[in-house]
């Protein structure tokens, strides 16, 4: 039975140093006159909670490498930027003026997520430390304070390859498995699915993105309520939605699997 979808936005102080996220997520559900019940997804800004972790550079004091230099001149990128990306990228593919490829806690995206959007000019972002053990700190402290049973998300947004826009992506999850396998199943017409497995986090979270917002409305927290989602103690982990990127259709594509006459 298809159940009603509903994202309930919170707000929240606009943050510029580490804080206490936990405290500061109570304070604003009490404020919103919400509460989380079993089986909510709670969305979080993937942002908001990497600032409350102190997770902030200051560009002005960071030291750039040869090899930084090269990439900055290269891709006409403030040098500063590009050794924080260098630093922090798992891998770096290329890039665009003012942007670098780079696959970062399984993620294919620009500029290994480093981020100066929403933060005081001087500054920028990087993702969580480490976001999957953020998100199930979250979890468990939803779970102390409200007796609440949640799945709990740590949102960003991204390019999707060929479109014009940002979405909504899962940095991490937990609480339920992030990817709903479908493979061997049957589809409307008896054939058994071969390939198919949703991406039911990234798809929550591209719905919350849409009452969240990107820009000034300070709505770093949703809930999202009838997502049907099977609940799980299991530690969730990014092996469980990342594959490797010499997999991806996308990145394999276009290197090794490239059509050289094309």
């Amino acid at each position: 039975m298809t159940h009603p979808l509903t994202i309930i936005p919170v707000q929240a102080p606009v943050r510029r140093a580490a804080f206490d996220l936990h405290e500061t997520l109570f304070a604003a559900l009490a404020a919103a006159e919400q509460t989380l019940q079993t089986g909510d997804v709670l969305a979080v800004s993937s942002k908001y909670a990497a600032i409350a972790e102190g997770r902030i550079v200051r560009l002005d004091d960071v030291e750039v490498s040869a090899e930084a230099e090269a990439l900055a001149r290269r891709y006409r990128m403030n040098p500063r930027l590009a050794q924080v990306v260098l630093s922090h990228a798992d891998h770096v593919f290329g890039g665009i003026p003012g942007f670098l490829l780079t696959h970062k806690d399984g993620i294919v995206s620009p500029n290994a997520g480093v981020d100066r959007s929403n933060i005081p000019a001087g500054l920028a972002v990087l993702f969580p430390a480490d976001p999957y053990a953020t998100a199930a700190r979250i979890r468990a402290a939803v779970r102390q304070r409200l007796d609440a049973d949640v799945g709990v998300i740590l949102t960003d947004s991204w390019l999707m390859p060929g479109r014009l826009g940002t979405t909504g992506v899962a940095l991490a999850t937990a609480g339920f498995n992030p990817v709903q396998d479908e493979r061997g199943k049957l589809d409307l017409f008896g054939n058994p699915m071969m390939v198919t497995r949703r991406g039911i986090a990234d798809t929550i979270c591209a719905a919350a993105q849409l009452v969240m917002g990107e820009r000034d409305e300070a709505m770093p927290f949703a809930i999202v309520r009838g997502a049907d989602i099977t609940l799980t103690d299991d530690p969730i982990t990014v092996d469980q939605v990342a594959i490797d990127w010499h997999e991806c259709i996308y990145i394999q594509s276009l290197t090794d699997g490239l059509l050289k006459d094309a």
